[in-house]
């Protein structure tokens, strides 16, 4: 059955505000194989229609009042796999800028709510022996954290390995699960921890402490909401309007770009600081530059929305469990310290304010915030007042170099979700030696989204510049995937 939040993805959807999540990941053909003859393999393997996992064999079931919103999932008795996996060539001369122009239109369009709710392309034509694939599913299937689980089970650490079976299938997924199970197996047979007897006496209490929990939190967030000084954030409060808080259209701009990971994790380890609010500095200065370019720095400082998973590390099989923190981006400080240390002060306070709550807690917690962005929604007045300034989000991914039948995982570039009042979502995975960055805008309320590239790579420089982490001369400091 649909959760409430699943449910709200179908709901506020509209051709203007497609809510489906997807992914852009490029890889490098083994040495021995041809191109023509392995593509063609893999797009055999793709569309066979085995018995497949959720939710590439499930479609959403209406009830008999067809004015009703689905409620449930049911198995599709015409699936059509040619339908869902697709084969698509690059024109000449085959560079990113023309990958992105296919994703950003690719992501543009609605998926069919009369079949299963996903779309799978392989794309060749690409230079220096790479392809890529796009995939899209819609966000009432799946969050970020089970997009990730469904890739991983797609590929595998050893490159001499091939797989016999569809990546959508049962039969692949569950190979999956296995291997996550075996990683865990150890912790299972140890004795039982005081954690656990935390965990049953958390049972025995819940009834009685859910209420008392609950009621504190939401107390703290309003008493939040009217005291915009302190550290926690809130959404609505103080939120700035820009060219990309507006309503927005059905067109989408795309662009990505890697850095390397150890090179992020210097500069936070040298300011006392997390990879997370690393990024999310680098994500404030672009955007700070970005909007001085405009002549539109609001005086106010721009709230992002920083998602953060409920799911534990083995969990595969829910799919949304997620919670939002407020980020305060500080692009009103013209300092740079200062800027890093609000935003790592913002986002203390809200993973400290989660805590004090159980996950039964947070989802409900989460669903009562919900509700005035629901109304704002209804009403349609998300532009007016909206209740964050963008997402940024972090999606943990492989540490490990990764493979599909041989060929090497170059990237994992997330493409997510923007909706009217918020235009702009920057979401980032960690991908073994590199963190590989998506960027999603609307293409008429931020026509130049590609400049956030350079722009990200500058505020990076400039934090490494306030770390004393950086070098005069720094050669890769990217791995190049812009549009030019």
């Amino acid at each position: 059955n649909l959760t409430a939040t699943d449910l709200l993805f179908i709901l506020f959807e509209s051709r203007e505000t497609p809510m489906h999540v997807g992914g852009v990941h490029l890889f490098t053909l083994p040495d021995d194989v041809d191109e023509v003859d392995y593509l063609t393999q893999l797009m055999e393997k793709l569309q066979d229609d085995e018995a497949l996992s959720f939710p590439f064999g499930q479609r959403l079931k209406s009830p008999m009042l067809s004015s009703m919103p689905p409620s449930r999932w049911e198995e599709d008795p015409k699936l059509d796999m040619h339908y869902h996996v697709r084969h698509s060539a690059l024109p000449r001369p085959g560079r990113y800028r023309e990958l992105f122009s296919l994703v950003s239109r690719l992501h543009s369009t609605l998926l069919d709510r009369s079949r299963p709710l996903w779309e799978f392309h392989l794309i060749e034509g690409l230079r220096n022996r790479q392809f890529a694939t796009y995939s899209k599913v819609h966000h009432c299937a799946v969050d970020g954290a089970m997009a990730m689980h469904l890739a991983n089970s797609m590929y595998s650490t050893d490159p001499a390995e091939r797989t016999e079976h569809s990546p959508f299938s049962v039969r692949s997924f569950k190979r999956y699960q296995r291997k996550i199970d075996e990683m865990h197996e150890d912790a299972a047979d140890e004795p039982p921890s005081a954690d656990v007897i935390k965990t049953v006496g958390g049972m025995l209490s819940q009834t009685f402490g859910t209420t008392i929990h609950l009621g504190k939190a939401l107390t703290r967030s309003v008493e939040a909401y009217f005291r915009p000084e302190a550290p926690l954030r809130m959404p609505f409060s103080g939120v700035p309007t820009t060219s990309f808080n507006s309503r927005i259209t059905g067109a989408r701009r795309f662009v990505a770009q890697s850095w390397s990971f150890d090179r992020i994790r210097t500069v936070g380890k040298a300011l006392d600081g997390t990879i997370n609010d690393t990024v999310l500095a680098m994500s404030a200065g672009a955007v700070r530059r970005y909007l001085k370019e405009h002549a539109e720095l609001p005086a106010q400082s721009l709230k992002a929305m920083a998602p953060v998973s409920l799911r534990t590390r083995d969990e595969v099989s829910s799919s949304n469990a997620v919670t939002t923190v407020v980020a305060d981006l500080a692009t009103n400080v013209p300092d740079i310290e200062t800027r890093y240390r609000t935003i790592q002060a913002s986002m203390r306070e809200g993973r400290e304010f989660l805590k004090q709550m159980s996950r039964k807690e947070l989802e409900l917690y989460t669903v009562i915030m919900q509700v005035p962005a629901i109304l704002v929604g209804i009403v349609g007045a998300q532009d007016r007042l909206p209740a964050y300034s963008m997402v940024v989000s972090n999606v943990p991914g492989p540490r490990k170099p990764l493979y599909w039948d041989g060929a090497r995982l170059d990237g994992m570039y997330p493409v997510s979700v923007i909706n009217h009042g918020m235009g702009l979502n920057i979401t980032f995975v960690s991908n073994h030696d590199s963190i590989d960055f998506g960027v999603v805008a609307c293409l008429h309320s931020m026509p130049q989204a590609q400049r956030l590239i350079d722009y990200l790579e500058d505020a990076l420089v400039e934090l490494e510049e306030l770390a004393g982490t950086g070098r005069k001369k720094r050669k890769g400091r990217r791995k190049k995937r812009s549009s030019s």
